[in-house]
């Protein structure tokens, strides 16, 4: 049955020219979910935790107030999501508390520090002390027979070195070109980066630079809706993840990932095994789209 809201939200797509695949390009939301919200039909999202998150996107990509259209409506949208955000804050309350607790502890440590540091230090010059006195112990004249078989020794010891001191010579510069080679070649190889560039409303922009390849791993903390979309805009994935599930996508061969994470705070992503940074906190932005442009290491 289509709703006061679904018309409104259909009358205001059609006054901006906008066909449903249109909206779909834009909003990163599939068909048939701007298909329910139109016919109010809820049944088919991913969750009612991502009603409240589309219909807001689709709301700024016709031109209408999210906030507006929110109050004037309320009667008709989920209010899942507003519910559970004392729980969240309930969380961080927690948190909180933990961290006051076990501020004596770190209060305590530095003092300790100290005091080992010292005891320490006095160690140090009492062996120092006992050095200095062994060293001072009264030296025996040697009998002239003991004379004799050091020069002995010493001349032995003076024909044997030359070869040694050569061979540790060699061996020696032979590391020492195989420190500097390596050291070259470490410079000659800029390490992988991964840069926020840009960041627009729900929309992050990276640019990954230096890197042999691109793979890329969702893995879920909690319930989360992802798609992933790659240069052509082709899908490549879409669903929802529960707590532990994981997946893998190789971006080597082409030049962006375009991520939809329908819920941040419960979603991680790796870039060839390094943790992503969101730069839009998952607290006030649940939904957000990541854009990954991949420009590979170019060949020496």
């Amino acid at each position: 049955m289509v709703t006061e809201l679904g018309n409104r939200l259909k009358e205001a797509r059609e006054a901006k020219g906008y066909s449903l695949d249109d909206l779909q390009r834009i909003t990163k939301i599939q068909k048939r979910y701007l298909i329910g919200i139109e016919e109010g039909s809820y049944d088919a999202m991913p969750g009612k935790f991502y009603v409240r998150a589309f219909i807001k996107q689709y709301c700024e990509a016709v031109g209408l107030p999210p906030e507006v259209i929110f109050e004037e409506h309320k009667e008709e949208i989920p209010t899942t999501y507003e519910d559970e955000i004392p729980v969240s804050l309930s969380r961080v309350q927690s948190r909180k508390s933990v961290s006051e607790s076990s501020t004596r502890v770190f209060d305590f440590v530095p003092k300790l520090l100290i005091a080992l540091f010292v005891i320490g230090a006095l160690i140090a010059v009492w062996v120092f002390w006992q050095g200095k006195v062994g060293d001072k112990a009264p030296e025996t004249q040697p009998s002239e027979n003991q004379q004799q078989v050091d020069v002995d020794e010493n001349q032995t010891a003076e024909s044997e070195e030359p070869e040694e001191e050569t061979k540790d010579k060699d061996e020696t510069e032979s590391k020492s070109s195989e420190d500097e080679n390596a050291k070259e070649d470490k410079e000659q190889k800029p390490e992988q980066s991964l840069v926020a560039v840009n960041t627009s409303g729900y929309k992050t922009t990276y640019e990954l630079k230096n890197a042999d390849e691109f793979k890329l791993e969702l893995s879920a903390k909690g319930d989360t809706w992802v798609g992933v979309y790659n240069t052509k805009d082709e899908l490549l994935f879409e669903g929802l993840l529960k707590e532990g599930n994981k997946k893998d996508f190789d971006f080597s061969s082409d030049k962006l990932a375009y991520l939809v994470i329908g819920n941040a705070s419960n979603t991680n992503i790796a870039v060839n095994g390094n943790l992503l940074e969101y730069k839009i906190s998952s607290s006030d932005v649940v939904r957000q789209d990541i854009i990954i442009n991949y420009e590979p290491k170019a060949t020496q």
